[in-house]
């Protein structure tokens, strides 16, 4: 059976014991997908004393049903695009509708850079482990782009950590990662939201508030700090 949270905290809660308990080693960076993303991967950068980063990525819905992604675009040069053609066969998007709106979602994407970065560089991850973590999984074309995108800074290791997602869409996405953390697999599955009492939309004031919390400020004509090494404890062995 499955469960419901209360909202995004408490399942990010709940991700971050998981999550915790699988004690990789080195070095660790928690990436959260905006918006809904972030308080999950705040919790999860808490209970590993890791960095939280953001990855910037936009999904394109279907035409209809805005919450359906048929593409998604990620921040890079040049951007990463990935479309579900499964979705849009089934539904009969054609790709110039795709193309028309590429635009939109690359000016949100800059938008939110200036708006929730404020001139800070992403965090290195090259030899780290980098956990990419949303408030769900549905299609999973959001989460491919942005996990091919990050597979090009070279981490050591790429994890997937979700509160929730069907199983056929983790099983597509195993070939994009080195580990996924999910909680529950339920099925039928319609919608991430259904699955939270509380799924608001989280506002540019909520991501600010958790990335002030978590990531120390850059003084103007200063550059970025260090990441703070994570406190992660590495397996024993024998």
């Amino acid at each position: 059976m499955s469960s419901i949270y209360a909202n995004r905290i408490d399942a990010g809660r709940l991700l971050a014991e998981a999550v915790a308990a699988r004690r990789w080693p080195g070095r660790c960076v928690v990436l959260a997908l905006p918006r809904g993303g972030v308080p999950v991967g705040a919790a999860v950068a808490r209970a590993l004393g890791a960095p939280l980063d953001l990855l910037l990525v936009r999904k394109i819905g279907a035409p209809g049903q805005p919450e359906l992604a048929v593409a998604a675009v990620v921040d890079g040069t040049p951007p990463q695009r990935v479309v579900d053609e499964t979705v849009c066969a089934a539904l009969g998007v054609e790709r110039h509708c795709i193309d028309g709106r590429m635009a939109e979602a690359l000016c949100e994407i800059e938008r939110r850079r200036r708006a929730y970065l404020r001139g800070r560089p992403p965090i290195d991850i090259e030899g780290a482990t980098a956990i990419v973590v949303d408030d769900g999984v549905a299609t999973g074309t959001t989460v491919r782009a942005a996990l091919r995108a990050l597979r090009q800074r070279r981490p050591q290791r790429l994890v997937l950590a979700v509160p929730v997602a069907p199983e056929d869409t983790l099983d597509a996405l195993r070939g994009e990662v080195d580990d996924i953390v999910c909680l529950q697999t339920p099925w039928p599955f319609h919608a991430v939201g259904a699955f939270y009492r509380d799924f608001h939309q989280v506002s540019d004031d909520e991501v600010l508030a958790e990335l002030d919390a978590l990531v120390p400020a850059v003084p103007p004509g200063r550059s970025a700090p260090a990441a703070p090494p994570s406190t992660l404890t590495p397996p024993r062995r024998g």
